[in-house]
């Protein structure tokens, strides 16, 4: 069951409750940019490809800048960084729909990696924040709240799109994100998490940044090899959902999923847990790879989106012992930069999964691709129990 006692107390906290509530409208975006650039070109070109391929673009481009960004908040602090990608970000977007417009599809591709390249790094300060106002007993509570709203984006994100899209433009959806990049920003620069920031005197001059540290590259290994299971599942479910003669299904399967993740979350992050941080990982990673090895086997749709749900439980609690490890492995003067890392790990595992499993259902069925998902998260299970 889940318990709100740990939720009261951390929302009780003027502050924190302020400054968490001032992130959401910059976060926005993350449930919108990839869906709405990769319809934008699309809707365009009428090609697909290219509208992967632009939604590639803009991964790469988070991926790749992420890390540069955290180390840079580390040394100097958040402010300047923070205004400079909220003008960059809109700019970008608004580049590439006139890029698309006028039929420049590399020029756009170029603009899609730019908005990427330039998202505001809300989250990560976000969590960094966290990691030095609250204490281990309270950190999993509010690293469980920012997976519930990274969920709930997940989910309200792709609906906002498609309502553009149906009565509007898929353009109109790039539009809105880069109006809430922006506009978000602004409402985080004034919360009060960003006032009080304080730069963390450095106690090692190595270039490695947190990558030196013990451990860490480790952890990094284990969560790209755990987010690869998010790609093979999603796009096992996406198969499976048209095997069914059903593509519209997928989302529904895929909401189902990310309602059992943000439930599990707040079960986790609502209670003490008496077991080593690497030793909850492995059990919840082992959990996850057992629930995707259940959808690999063959269901009619409704037990199949009800194992959805349960398969999802363990997802958000993975993600949040993964914050909470890289807070605790890293130095406090490479806190963001730790997380930045995580964040790019994610991203390139996902696109892993995806890119694989997309390969393995031209010959196979999805329960290939859910099992190829199953034996990467007990892959990671064991690579956290031996290695962190």
């Amino acid at each position: 069951m889940i318990s709100f006692t740990r939720y009261r107390t951390l929302l009780a906290q003027r502050e924190l409750r302020v400054t968490f509530a001032a992130s959401v409208l910059g976060r926005l975006p993350i449930g919108i940019t990839g869906l709405a650039i990769l319809l934008l070109v699309q809707s365009s070109s009428d090609s697909f490809a290219r509208g992967g391929a632009a939604a590639a673009f803009y991964v790469t481009g988070v991926a790749a800048m992420a890390p540069a960004i955290g180390r840079l908040i580390d040394r100097y602090g958040p402010r300047t960084l923070l205004l400079a990608c909220g003008l960059a970000f809109p700019a970008a977007l608004l580049a590439l729909v006139g890029a698309v417009a006028h039929g420049a599809p590399w020029l756009a591709f170029a603009f899609a990696a730019a908005a990427g390249a330039s998202f505001p790094p809300i989250s990560v300060c976000v969590r960094t924040y966290f990691r030095r106002r609250l204490g281990d007993d309270l950190l999993a509570a509010a690293y469980s709240m920012e997976s519930v709203l990274i969920e709930i984006i997940f989910i309200v994100g792709p609906m906002l799109v498609a309502l553009f899209v149906a009565t509007a433009s898929a353009a109109a959806a790039v539009w809105f994100a880069a109006a809430c990049g922006f506009a978000g920003t602004l409402v985080f620069l004034r919360s009060p998490g960003l006032r009080d920031w304080r730069i963390e005197a450095r106690t090692s001059a190595s270039l490695l940044g947190p990558l030196g540290e013990r451990g860490f590259p480790s952890l990094i290994a284990v969560v790209l090899c755990f987010a690869a299971a998010f790609g093979f599942m999603e796009v096992g479910i996406a198969a499976y959902a048209v095997e069914t003669a059903d593509p519209a299904l997928a989302g529904v399967l895929l909401a189902v999923m990310s309602i059992g993740s943000a439930l599990g979350g707040l079960v986790y992050g609502s209670r003490g847990w008496h077991f080593p941080l690497a030793r909850q990982f492995a059990a919840a990673l082992a959990l996850m790879g057992a629930g995707l090895g259940v959808l690999a086997l063959r269901w009619d749709p409704w037990p199949f989106a009800a194992w959805c749900a349960l398969a999802g439980v363990t997802m958000a609690p993975g993600l949040i012992i993964q914050s909470m490890l890289a807070a605790k492995i890293a130095r406090p003067e490479h806190s963001t930069e730790a997380f930045t890392w995580a964040t790019s790990a994610l991203l390139a595992g996902v696109g892993i999964g995806l890119a694989v499993g997309g390969a393995l259902l031209e010959v196979f069925p999805s329960s290939v691709a859910l099992a190829a998902g199953a034996g990467s998260a007990l892959l990671a299970a064991i690579a956290a129990r031996l290695a962190l």
